[in-house]
């Protein structure tokens, strides 16, 4: 099996191409200077010269506040890109896995997040996302929708190394206590990726971590885990303002994953245990 995988320089494609490769699965990664997923015409001769069997697409604009202000930018890439990649995964007859998030959902309520609810997102960067769902489903036949949340690894920025740099430069912090979701490991995600694309168990699904944390919650482990002592201090979202609204609610149900034979990921606590071993290493 041959994969070619976009966005190989973000903290997910860099494991991706990591895991397939650890399989003996010929992975090819791809980043903009190879192919810069907004160029329809390039999209096709790179897919086409590469010929792979399926397609893991990774590479989208991720900076949430960013996008308030370049909403054009982001939809060139999150839905237009992913119609490019889409269009020629289809023509190929290939399969087509795409990397979503929780914020296509609105947050409202408690309850997790079905694979099939009603998509209603809050900002730019899930609206945008959440058309590229919509191009993946009306151009791929043989499609995975994979949404993740709460996103760290390696390679590439994340809550995390942000929370360790600022405990060394401050003794105390203040989180935000009003977003509930769940934290996902790339190295983890990676591996159910790899599981997955080899299946043709199509759909959409959820895959995150096991268990649930607010920011708040995750910052206290965090430091509690690195053996620093930073005071941390619950507030709410409104006291600390951020140009993007986030969603209060970011469970997401994994039930699909048990119900196709997917192992689901480790406890999030387990995780950061094994990323923070990885990142002092």
């Amino acid at each position: 099996m041959k994969v070619l995988v976009t966005g190989v320089k973000g903290q997910l494609g860099y494991d991706v191409v990591r895991e397939l490769e650890k399989r003996q699965i010929e992975a090819v990664g791809v980043d903009v200077e190879e192919m810069d997923i907004t160029d329809a015409a390039q999209v096709e001769t790179v897919i086409r010269n590469v010929n792979p069997d399926a397609v893991i697409h990774c590479a989208a604009y991720t900076a949430v506040d960013a996008a308030e202000d370049n909403e054009e930018l982001c939809r060139r890439v999150n839905a237009q890109g992913t119609e490019n990649v889409a269009k020629v995964c289809q023509e190929m007859d290939l399969k087509m896995m795409y990397i979503s998030t929780d914020y296509v959902f609105d947050g409202q309520g408690t309850r997790p997040w079905e694979p099939d609810d009603e998509r209603d997102p809050l900002n730019v960067y899930g609206q945008t996302k959440y058309e590229g769902e919509l191009a993946v489903e009306k151009y791929v036949e043989k499609f995975f929708i994979v949404r993740i949340a709460w996103v760290f690894g390696v390679n590439g920025k994340n809550f995390i190394k942000t929370m360790l740099n600022l405990g060394k430069t401050h003794d105390k912090l203040t989180v935000v206590n009003d977003q509930t979701g769940s934290p996902t490991y790339t190295y983890d995600l990676a591996r159910l990726l790899a599981d997955m694309i080899q299946t043709d168990k199509y759909g959409r699904y959820h895959a995150t971590n096991e268990g649930i944390c607010t920011w708040y919650e995750f910052a206290c482990e965090i430091f509690r885990q690195a053996g620093m002592d930073v005071e941390v201090a619950p507030v709410t979202s409104d006291e600390y303002p951020a140009k993007a609204k986030r969603p209060a609610n970011s469970r997401m149900s994994k039930k699909k994953l048990d119900e196709n034979g997917f192992e689901r990921l480790p406890s999030w606590q387990d995780a950061l245990k094994r990323y923070l071993k990885e990142i002092e290493a």
